[in-house]
């Protein structure tokens, strides 16, 4: 990632993974995708620098970086709002919206890390499918498995959660 012109490419298609995520946030949200994908890259870079395996390993970390950081900032804007009685999720198509009620995109959060300990490839799917809104197809093509694959995965995923 240190060529210049491969960071444009990554940039810029790491761009359009935060502006898919953003669109599912509510409309006063104050972080910015630009600001998602920074923040993303110091993570990745931080955590990982250069230990990547191929491009649908990074694109999946930087998937994974971007929840965290959406789940911290809407703890961070939910701090007061406790006891919310959320009891159920709802896991749509990847246009779901969790922009107007942040304690979802938290309680989802929580529920993703008990299903990776369950299905690692099937949270991975709902990371890349609902946080950055990747098709069937370009699931498949990040993971490195077939698209009935991801449908699998993915109807198994919104079952569970």
């Amino acid at each position: 990632m240190g060529d210049p012109e491969h960071f444009h490419l990554i940039h810029a298609e790491l761009h359009g993974l935060a502006r898919a995520a953003m669109s599912r946030e509510r409309p006063d949200h104050t972080l910015q995708p630009t600001a998602l994908v920074n923040e993303a890259y110091i993570r990745l870079n931080r955590d990982r620098p250069g230990s990547w395996n191929n491009r649908g390993h990074f694109f999946s970390a930087a998937a994974r970086a971007m929840r965290q950081i959406l789940v911290d900032h809407a703890r961070t804007h939910n701090a007061t709002k406790r006891g919310s009685g959320l009891t159920k999720i709802e896991l749509l198509d990847a246009d779901a919206s969790y922009e107007s009620n942040p304690e979802l995109l938290i309680a989802l959060d929580g529920l993703l890390d008990r299903l990776r300990e369950l299905d690692a490839r099937a949270a991975e799917v709902v990371e890349l499918r609902y946080f950055t809104g990747h098709s069937v197809e370009e699931t498949a093509e990040l993971m490195s498995v077939s698209a009935k694959t991801v449908k699998r995965d993915w109807e198994f995923a919104r079952v569970w959660l």
